[in-house]
């Protein structure tokens, strides 16, 4: 052993590393992204949120990057200066136009402030809202509807849990999905203990869409008990448009609404964005400065030809959410048909690029079902980690997992019948032993 290796293992840590655990189940996606092939196989990457690679979406980017590098100014500001602490402004101001007549509401550049990627974004908000109070209160992120996005749990820089969840209501479609819906009548706020409400809009991981009525009565109570109501869209309205439903943008003064370039195609420039009133904006700003100097200028130096021309809505509508229908198509057909005559359900995968699928009574529950997969090099991710904020146990929560498909279809397709394969074995084997 190393004179290095020992002085690590008598290394001391504060509380404060337990927010960097590696039981963390983002911490687990984002590693599985690098799993290996198993010997003499092949690996089926259905886990991490990669979105598709896109060609005319690419070629797009690249156009624009080629353009960028060819001017001077333009290159040597991207990559040589900091950005002001609140982002780009003439991205923002692109953007606030183009979100003013989105909502119809009178934004500007103040009312939009950039980030190093929702993730930056969440940490901050959720902080800011929730956890201690200086008049000796705790308050709590509520999030109306679990499961959720898996990288809302480890936001926390609390002395304890802040996030609150209610869980879903389910609906029975058919003999092989289901949808969640808003239990409205669990579902509550109190004005002593609620911080803020978050809610993804399409939901990761799941694929649900609140409908508009749903969204319509949070926003109420939201607005009654004076809290604010955060709108992570990062698969959503008005960019990159995962949609496949009605639904309808929305935004009003007492909403916080996050939105990405990751999802159009860019995850590796890590770009988040926040639009709220300026009070939450400067506060993103103050952070940016704080905790990173100042947020990327590379996404929207990029996205900003895109917005200014309406490329951008038009690579969004038949670009982008064809590719990932087209995808979603196969991926539920394949995923159906294989299942048929076992206790499966697919949740109406209703946006976003993923399929929820409920192994009802799976004997071991699908964390053996998701290590099974994977040492067959089969990658998904095991539903119990969207679950949190729970207060008392859920069955449901350990028969879900999420199926990512937009890979190569061929691919996510010969994955999926493995990951049925394995899942009936398991059924098989329970059957057997009675």
């Amino acid at each position: 052993m190393s004179t290095t290796q020992r002085y690590l293992l008598n290394v001391k840590f504060s509380t404060y590393a337990q927010h960097y655990s590696s039981e963390s189940g983002i911490v687990q996606l984002m590693q599985d992204l690098t799993i290996a092939a198993p010997p003499g196989g092949q690996l089926y990457p259905m886990g991490g949120g990669n979105p598709a690679h896109i060609p005319e979406v690419e070629d797009a980017l690249r156009q624009i990057a080629s353009e960028v590098v060819d001017d001077t100014k333009r290159f040597t500001q991207m990559v040589g200066d900091y950005d002001a602490p609140q982002g780009h402004e003439r991205f923002r101001a692109a953007l606030a136009e183009r979100l003013s007549g989105l909502f119809k509401k009178n934004l500007s550049a103040s009312n939009i402030a950039i980030t190093n990627g929702s993730q930056a974004s969440f940490e901050v908000l959720f902080n800011a809202f929730a956890g201690a109070f200086s008049d000796g209160s705790w308050r709590h992120i509520e999030l109306p509807i679990a499961p959720e996005y898996v990288g809302y749990n480890d936001m926390g820089r609390q002395a304890r849990p802040i996030l609150r969840s209610t869980p879903a209501r389910i609906d029975l479609i058919g003999d092989q999905q289901f949808k969640y819906g808003i239990d409205l009548e669990r579902f509550e706020l109190s004005i002593k203990t609620s911080g803020a409400v978050c809610l993804s809009r399409p939901t990761n991981p799941s694929g649900n869409v609140v409908t508009d009525a749903e969204l319509t009565h949070v926003a109420q109570q939201c607005a009654a008990t004076n809290v604010p109501l955060i709108i992570d869209g990062a698969y959503g309205l008005p960019f990159p448009g995962m949609i496949y439903t009605q639904a309808t943008p929305f935004w009003d003064d007492n909403t916080i609404l996050c939105l990405s370039l990751s999802k159009l195609g860019l995850p590796g420039v890590r770009t988040g964005i926040v639009v709220a009133a300026t009070e939450v904006t400067e506060l993103i700003r103050n952070a940016n400065a704080i905790n990173g100097l100042a947020p990327t200028r590379v996404g929207p130096e990029l996205v900003l030809p895109l917005l200014a021309n309406n490329r951008l809505d038009e690579l969004c509508e038949t670009v982008i959410r064809p590719h990932y229908l087209s995808k979603q198509s196969l991926a539920l057909n394949t995923l159906l048909e294989a299942a048929k005559g076992l206790p499966i359900r697919v949740h109406r995968p209703d946006g976003a690029m993923f399929l929820w699928v409920w192994f009802e009574n799976l004997p071991g529950g699908t964390q053996k079902l998701y290590e099974l997969a994977a040492a067959e090099g089969v990658v998904t991710v095991a539903g119990h980690h969207f679950f949190q904020g729970l207060t008392r146990h859920w069955q449901h929560a350990n028969e879900c997992l999420r199926v990512n498909y937009a890979g190569d279809p061929n691919t996510v397709e010969m994955g999926i019948k493995r990951l049925i394969n394995l899942a009936r074995r398991l059924y098989d084997q329970d059957s057997s032993s009675v």
